[in-house]
């Protein structure tokens, strides 16, 4: 049977229950809708009809499976992608943030366990002779034939217990809510890596382009300064006129020109793919083989839920909603009563040799029921903005799938496309090839004018250019499709290469 004083403080901790008012009908504007993307089952679709969803565990798995140094072969690039993961400023500030958000995650555990702590205390006092407590003190015996001294010290040491009993789980969810953004932070962490690598390996083919074009450039010096004797000589001969002579000159000064800017170009991007790998300006080691047969690991294309999945951006923003959606219960959780639990003891006297007697021990114990009553508009405001920042989370996944498959979808159209017009490009250099060979023969025969054969070189070096370019373009492509596809692919996903 319980007795009278157990029935009033029950009563009393129900009054309290209920007066505070508990949690808020929650309003229309205060509820969140459910995530409303789903990607279609293939990249080649425009409307989506799947009820599939990014699952999280999958998620956290393919974080561990990305190759990147499967999908790049060419040495210098791998070694320059090792230096800028090891050294790159940025990233190595993303990785404080990865430790400092894991200290929050220690913070918010400690929150919740009960807080033990050693304290000692000296001190005097002395009060008025005239009061209550000084003529008490002035006719009190603490032993036969000892008052209480007018000047009185205090000297204490023991240990205070404070422990607020997470009932509602507010502390745990405060908790799981910063767990959610530790991971977060890491996946953030892998983002910028996969980003950096994307930057390297693209500043790299634009570096071996810039290489290529110059050698283009260098070999068409070299055919125009012996073109420019030839029609020298044949000036001499009467054969053409000066004007053929001032045109030869004119190209090939105007390669001598462009290649000295392909240097400056060269020298920068060297440059900049020196700052991401966090080392002073220095030569890049490159591949001196032909750019144009440079080749890339094939490119798989799956299921997109599948693939997405991969994407550190997307599997960031899911953990931020879960987030989201823990700090919604935690500050739902203000509403309710708090119960917190003090302890004190120790020992405590007005004399240091009796400090560790036994008559010097003391104890308290006390328990705490507060709830808010009045004035709430600041716990409505938490509420309201944990709320809305669950919506804006929300939107933020939403968005990251669609920008994700977005992305996808482009750089696959963008390698078909790129590689038809490679292999055009390179008819049409393998074309003008033969129309220079044919032009420079019947220019010796005196059966072409210079005019034709100016111009028919001029168009091969520029075609020679444009397939560069269009090669450098496709690397670029592979390597931003590795990016979106977030830093590469699970190698047991079902998958079809794209031809």
């Amino acid at each position: 049977m319980l007795n009278q004083q157990q029935i009033k403080f029950g009563v009393m901790i129900l009054a309290l229950y209920f007066i505070s008012g508990c949690v808020p009908r929650v309003s229309e504007d205060m509820r969140v809708r459910d995530i409303n993307v789903n990607p279609p089952q293939h990249f080649g679709e425009s409307v989506s009809d799947a009820n599939e969803s990014i699952d999280s565990e999958a998620a956290m798995q393919a974080q561990n499976m990305r190759q990147w140094n499967d999908f790049f072969s060419d040495p210098h690039l791998l070694e320059l992608v090792e230096a800028a993961l090891m050294h790159n400023q940025e990233l190595q500030i993303i990785n404080q943030e990865v430790l400092i958000a894991q200290n929050e995650v220690m913070a918010k555990k400690g929150e919740y366990l009960p807080s033990l702590g050693l304290s000692g205390e000296a001190g005097i006092e002395k009060v008025g002779e005239f009061t209550h407590q000084g003529a008490t003190d002035s006719t009190t015996e603490y032993e036969p034939g000892k008052f209480v001294p007018k000047k009185l010290h205090n000297y204490a040491i023991g240990l205070h217990l404070s422990w607020e009993v997470d009932v509602w789980k507010r502390m745990r969810n405060a908790k799981k809510a910063a767990v959610m953004r530790f991971l977060a932070s890491k996946d953030g962490r892998n983002f910028v890596q996969t980003k950096l690598i994307a930057e390297v390996a693209s500043s790299y083919y634009e570096l071996l382009a810039l290489d290529a074009k110059l050698d283009i450039v260098s070999r068409n010096i070299e055919i125009f300064e012996e073109a420019l004797d030839l029609v020298r000589a044949q000036k001499d001969a009467a054969r053409v006129t000066s004007i053929a002579v001032k045109r030869f000159e004119a190209e090939l000064y105007k390669n001598q020109s462009r290649r000295f800017d392909l240097q400056q170009k060269i020298f920068q991007v060297e440059n900049r793919i020196n700052l991401l790998a966090g080392r002073f300006p220095q030569t890049i080691s490159r591949q001196t083989e032909d750019f144009i047969n440079t080749q890339l690991d094939v490119v798989k294309e799956g299921i997109p839920s599948d693939l997405l999945r991969n994407r550190p951006d997307i599997s960031q923003a899911e953990r931020e909603l879960a987030a989201a959606k823990l700090d919604v219960k935690s500050a739902r959780a203000q509403f309710f009563p708090s119960l917190s639990i003090e302890a004190h003891s120790g020992f405590e006297s007005f004399r240091a040799s009796h400090l560790l007697k036994p008559e010097s021990v003391f104890y308290n114990v006390m328990g705490n029921l507060t709830a808010p009553l009045l004035n709430r508009k600041g716990i409505k405001a938490a509420y309201a903005n944990a709320n809305a920042k669950q919506m804006q989370s929300i939107l933020h996944y939403e968005q990251k799938i669609l920008n994700g498959f977005t992305e996808v979808v482009n750089q696959l159209r963008n390698i078909d496309n790129l590689q038809n017009s490679l292999l055009l490009k390179k008819k049409q250099v393998d074309s003008l090839q033969e129309a220079v060979d044919a032009s420079v023969i019947l220019f010796n025969a005196a059966r072409a004018d210079y005019v034709e054969v100016l111009l028919t070189q001029r168009e091969m070096r520029d075609a020679q250019l444009e397939l560069v370019e269009v090669k450098e373009r496709q690397l670029v492509s592979y390597v931003t499709l590795y990016q979106a596809l977030g830093g590469g692919w699970t190698k047991n996903s079902p998958a079809k290469p794209v031809k």
